[in-house]
């Protein structure tokens, strides 16, 4: 029920819901509208207004607000604020319940933990930065560039790619030695290409450097969206051997004298998604050995500027056989599908943007616009920032209230590596988040299987273990709610709780 009720001064009581806070807001919107309380066409109050009165983030009544807007309890308008709808209007898509009836032991909503995202920033005033810049941008692109497929460049504009190499260079050093920022950015362009997210650009790079039947390697866990590529290329995977600090070089030299790889995936830093960041002389030594070799290596850096701490990219090491690939989906916007690869020089980059043209056409314009736009402005910095500052404030609540056993994390990153208790398998445990609202991955999404009989190795069983996404809460209550719900499940058996699977 609503403390207020007139219009603008709507204000919900949730001390006695026991949901996710944004859940509980817009149950408490179906609740009025149901009761009468809020009339049709009454103006709710703005979202920052209600965030203030009840001590929350802006983005949990914004998606509130946007749970209310599918339930079709109200109608947002362009300029003039959000409003109650009529209840008979028609609702587009599947019928919506205006409020959650009482049933026994209710399953929660989902969290879902499967896609690995960072946390929403807890900086309301940066959503206004960073619309403007998103409006700045489009207002600046060329009308043309929408209304005509791509050019050579793969749809990017030499902005495009200047601003890219600006944001390459944050990771990665000058390759003439400068210690002019603006001058490595330069030559750095020379060499970049723009693609429409980094599994845009890994699917481009597969393309361009293996054939079907062609073999590549990677960790004994990987990020699922490259083992979706390869077997989507027809492309043998062998999985390398990893302890904490990442990548065994050795088991790598191992695998390319009895396969010899087309090329090398790898995340040496905050690595997905046991966390392990490669020491710097484990880059040297795979920088030597892939040069020695004569394969290229795919540095998947999308991690890379989240710690303030991390050793220098493998592409320092070794610039002349390194496609070196910062995304930013992980550091700045999960929905700007746009990333940059610094090529080992100006050919492989017109060789990769052919392969890119090829694949998906190249890189959408608006796409390209906004990520200058926010780089070129500091708001992909400020966003860097609040990101990392968020993922900090929720990695001290994981070490308060998760076994120090049981996990590895860094603490400028948004995910961590649950290892599970010998009482429990990841199935069963898995299974019994699903039963508390929590969906996670476990370590089978990640392992690369198949044994290496010729060079005297195998990957091994998948671990008892599983990926926690701290950033999927929406909020940090929700988060801590979460972690609270991993710690009390730690703490017991399968046995006990009567797990059935």
């Amino acid at each position: 029920m609503a403390e207020q009720t007139g219009g603008g001064l709507w204000q919900p009581d949730l001390t006695d819901r026991d949901r996710p806070l944004y859940l509980a807001i817009a149950d408490a919107i179906a609740d009025d509208v149901r009761d009468g309380r809020l009339a049709v066409g009454q103006r709710m109050p703005p979202q920052r207004t209600l965030a203030d009165r009840l001590g929350l983030d802006l983005t949990t009544v914004s998606r509130a607000y946007g749970e209310a807007r599918r339930r079709g309890l109200l109608d947002a308008r362009v300029g003039q604020g959000t409003f109650v709808r009529q209840q008979d209007a028609p609702v587009p898509g599947p019928a919506r319940r205006l409020t959650t009836a009482p049933v026994p032991n209710p399953i929660p909503a989902v969290i879902d933990m499967t896609m690995n995202q960072p946390p929403l920033p807890d900086a309301p005033e940066l959503l206004d930065r960073v619309r403007q810049g998103i409006e700045l941008a489009v207002r600046q692109i060329d009308p043309q560039s929408l209304l005509r497929y791509p050019d050579s460049g793969a749809g990017a504009t030499d902005e495009d790619r200047a601003a890219g190499a600006r944001w390459l260079a944050r990771r990665q050093p000058d390759p003439a030695g400068g210690s002019d920022a603006e001058e490595a950015a330069s030559r750095i362009a020379t060499r970049t290409v723009v693609c429409p997210g980094t599994q845009g650009a890994l699917l481009a790079l597969l393309s361009m450097l293996a054939r079907p039947g062609d073999t590549v390697c990677t960790e004994a866990l990987t990020y699922p969206g490259f083992k979706a590529i390869a077997r989507q290329l027809g492309l043998q995977v062998i999985g390398i051997p990893m302890d904490g600090r990442g990548l065994d070089p050795d088991a790598l030299r191992a695998a390319v004298k009895a396969h010899a790889p087309k090329a090398l995936y790898c995340t040496p830093t905050l690595h997905n998604p046991t966390t392990a960041t490669l020491p710097a002389e484990r880059r040297e030594a795979i920088a030597a050995i892939a040069r020695d070799h004569g394969f290229p290596i795919i540095e998947d850096d999308i991690y890379g500027v989240l710690p303030q701490d991390a050793p220098p990219p493998i592409a320092s090491f070794a610039p002349d056989v390194t496609f070196h690939v910062v995304g930013l989906a992980k550091c700045v916007a999960p929905g700007l599908r746009i990333a940059y690869v610094a090529a080992p020089d100006g050919r492989q980059a017109i060789r990769l943007a052919s392969a890119l043209r090829a694949t998906m056409l190249g890189t959408p314009p608006i796409l390209a616009a906004v990520a200058t736009q926010w780089i070129g402005d500091g708001t992909a910095e400020q966003l860097l920032s609040a990101i990392r500052a968020e993922a900090r404030v929720r990695q001290g609540m994981a070490r308060d209230l998760l076994p120090p056993t049981a996990m590895t994390a860094h603490p400028d990153g948004f995910h961590l590596w649950l290892t599970l208790p010998p009482s429990w398998t990841r199935g069963e445990f898995a299974s019994h988040l699903r039963t508390r609202g929590i969906a996670a991955a476990v370590s089978d999404t990640f392992l690369v299987p198949g044994p290496d009989l010729v060079s005297g190795f195998q990957p091994g069983p998948a671990p008892e273990a599983l990926r926690i996404c701290l950033g999927a809460p929406p909020a940090r209550a929700d988060c801590r709610r979460m972690l609270e719900t991993l710690a009390d499940t730690l703490e017991q058996s399968p046995a006990v709780i009567g797990i059935v699977i």
